[in-house]
């Protein structure tokens, strides 16, 4: 009998009386590990080797944090001030923009390949390029291997602004798997009621919060959304030290300690998992790179929901009302139009 069954088996046993109802158990893994920072190749090798650890305990959805390809650019200023602008900054932008992936582009096609090669769904914070403008993005894969789309950042926090853009509407899914109803919102939009309730309005079941928030108070806002949404929330942190940054003079890190040393360190993670009902599954881990596990049962979003359904019996639609508008925002349309006349013969008289 597998871990799976056995779970099931002992939930059903706590409920004398009733009759057994089998319980979905997805095993979750988020991957709390640094980039390798303008390396995108080495990069999603790196992701690689966590993936197939994380499959080989049986993991069917792994999660990565905020920005793990290309890297969240803890410390960079870009060389950016009010009416300041510099060559120096203007070539950290190049080399960042480097190690960018397009998408659709060949490293998503390696991601897929990598998902159905683990028998995977899996969740991948990335930094995409649209021409020469960034985008925060999470990209989402089944496990057959199929590219299932992206969210793109919609509201990019502080001197974010200054290097990324704004996502829109058309890039706010939620997707039905076998596994539970998949989405994710990217670090401090999860501070962002209206995009929590889209989501919530979608049904999401397990929500990913990819980030580079690393605060103790950020698992507050976690449980917050467990509860509220009445999902499992999958929060994915980077653990960075010093070392893992390339040098650079214009950096400002903010170090969690006081030593300024290489093995000082930059982001602390705190990735966790916490279910419907509020409960701390796995994490957090403030301490190393590695994996966080746990198994969901997918019967606690129907359990929690007894009392409280955001969307539903707790709405109150007469009094307050979401609109979202999901039309993609595009700076340039073209529109081509074929003039063909009904008739090229000279007019004739009559």
């Amino acid at each position: 009998m597998s871990g799976s069954e056995e779970m099931s088996k002992a939930l059903n046993a706590t409920t004398p009386g009733f009759p057994d109802i089998p319980s979905t158990i997805v095993r979750a893994t988020i991957v709390q590990a640094s980039t390798v920072y303008n390396d995108t190749p080495k990069t999603i090798e790196k992701a690689e080797k966590f993936i197939a650890e994380a499959a080989s305990d049986g993991a069917q959805l792994v999660v990565f944090p905020e920005a793990f390809i290309a890297g969240y650019p803890r410390g960079y200023r870009f060389g950016i001030g009010v009416g300041v602008h510099n060559e120096a900054g203007r070539d950290c932008f190049r080399r960042y923009h480097a190690s960018a992936i397009v998408v659709p582009g060949p490293e998503v096609d390696k991601l897929a390949e990598i998902a159905r090669k683990y028998k995977v769904y899996l969740v991948m914070g990335a930094m995409e390029k649209d021409g020469y403008t960034l985008y925060c993005t999470a990209l989402f894969f089944s496990s057959e291997g199929r590219f299932l789309g992206k969210h793109r950042k919609v509201m990019p926090t502080s001197l974010e602004r200054c290097i990324w853009g704004f996502g829109d509407g058309s890039t706010i899914p939620v997707y039905d798997t076998p596994l539970g109803k998949l989405g994710a919102a990217i670090c401090w939009e999860n501070r962002m009621p209206l995009y929590r309730t889209s989501l919530y309005g979608k049904g999401i079941e397990l929500y990913c919060a990819p980030t580079a928030d690393g605060s103790k108070e950020w698992q507050s806002s976690m449980m917050h959304i467990a509860i509220e949404g009445g999902c499992f929330v999958l929060s994915a942190c980077q653990f960075c030290l010093r070392k893992d940054f390339p040098d650079h003079a214009d950096y400002l890190f903010t170090d969690w300690y006081p030593d300024q040393h290489q093995e000082a360190i930059v982001s602390q993670g705190g990735s966790v998992i916490i279910s419907p009902l509020g409960k701390i599954l796995a994490g957090p881990n403030f301490e190393s790179e590695g994996l966080i596990t746990a198994d969901l049962d997918l019967g606690d979003v129907a359990r929690a929901k007894l009392y409280f359904d955001v969307v539903g019996h707790y709405s109150r639609p007469e009094i307050f009302n979401l609109t979202v508008n999901e039309t993609p925002k595009k700076p340039v349309t073209f529109v081509s139009k074929s003039v063909k006349a009904e008739d090229d013969s000279e007019p004739q008289d009559k």
